[in-house]
């Protein structure tokens, strides 16, 4: 059964000597808003933290398919719809019986953890239609400013034989890594139970992504244990601190979101306020004034 309430929630996490999400367009560096030098996160660097994680928990149980996996070619997936409901592929377009089209889309919702999930637009050459999702997450922002570091690297071997050569046998490569020392980032997010329920296709009307509260609990599951499993010589120290989640007591909410977020606030325990900290004791979170312990906080809204 499809999830019945609004939620909200706030999530913190920090890194420390780590890249937690690299800019391909800066050679990597952590990205970074350049105006107040607070590094950044991409909700799409998460949502692929969050597929990792269903993928290796799930496995192959039906379900729990994950849609943009690595590697996957996205027509193959498109057509795994078309093939179990004994449909024909018309390219770029979906049959025009509208029973039909929606049953494809409601196919790939189905199998599909975060199609039901995230959304996705299936709208390829093997057209399986459009999904909005019911979750959605904003870019992570670092509480202060970060000071990412170049650090030099050497590699003891070479690629090629002719390097080798050019290097009497010495077999060194030197390199570049980036690192930030330390940083804690927020991050928001938002589950709608409106899109869970009910959506709206072009050319059909669906009865919701299906996203349901058994799916719920393996995202809070997915936020609290990803980056144990997604260690990496850049990411070796991320860590999962909070998650403040808001329950609303109806589908449509109670309370707006930013009024939800304000409740959550970060202030510095050791260090000036605006320069980069040093660990995660440098920080005292409070939900509504009061200190908060442990990962997991749900807030009833009515």
């Amino acid at each position: 059964m499809p999830i019945q309430n609004r939620y909200e929630f706030v999530f913190l996490f920090d890194v420390t000597n780590g890249n937690p999400n690299g800019d391909p367009d800066a050679g990597n560096m952590p990205r970074l808003d350049p105006e107040s030098s607070r590094g950044l996160v991409t909700d799409v660097c998460l949502k692929r933290k969050i597929r990792n994680y269903i993928e290796l928990t799930e496995g192959d149980r039906a379900g729990f398919e994950i849609y943009v996996k690595e590697k996957s070619v996205l027509n193959l997936q498109n057509k795994k719809a078309y093939e179990a409901l004994g449909l024909k592929n018309d390219p770029k377009k979906l049959p025009k019986d509208r029973d039909k089209a929606s049953e494809i889309t409601a196919w790939m919702c189905k199998n599909f953890f975060d199609v039901r999930t995230f959304g996705a637009v299936m709208t390829t050459d093997v057209n399986s239609g459009q999904v909005r999702g019911p979750v959605q997450l904003a870019f992570a922002r670092s509480e202060d400013p970060i000071i990412p570091l170049e650090i030099s690297i050497t590699r003891m071997a070479v690629t090629t034989e002719k390097e080798a050569e050019s290097q009497s046998g010495d077999n060194r490569t030197m390199g570049r890594k980036y690192i930030v020392p330390y940083g804690l980032y927020r991050v928001h997010g938002f589950v709608s139970a409106s899109l869970a329920n009910k959506l709206e296709h072009k050319s059909a009307e669906l009865q919701g992504s299906g996203f349901s509260d058994s799916d719920l609990e393996k995202l809070w599951q997915a936020l609290e244990h990803m980056f144990d499993h997604d260690r990496s010589a850049s990411r070796g120290e991320m860590v999962a601190r909070h998650l403040v989640i808001f329950k609303h007591a109806s589908a449509l909410g109670n309370a707006p979101a930013h009024e939800l977020f304000e409740r959550v606030t970060i202030d510095r325990a050791n260090g000036d306020t605006g320069s980069p900290a040093q660990a995660f004791s440098d920080y005292a979170v409070n939900l509504d004034a009061q200190a908060i312990r442990g990962f997991k906080h749900i807030v009833e809204v009515n």
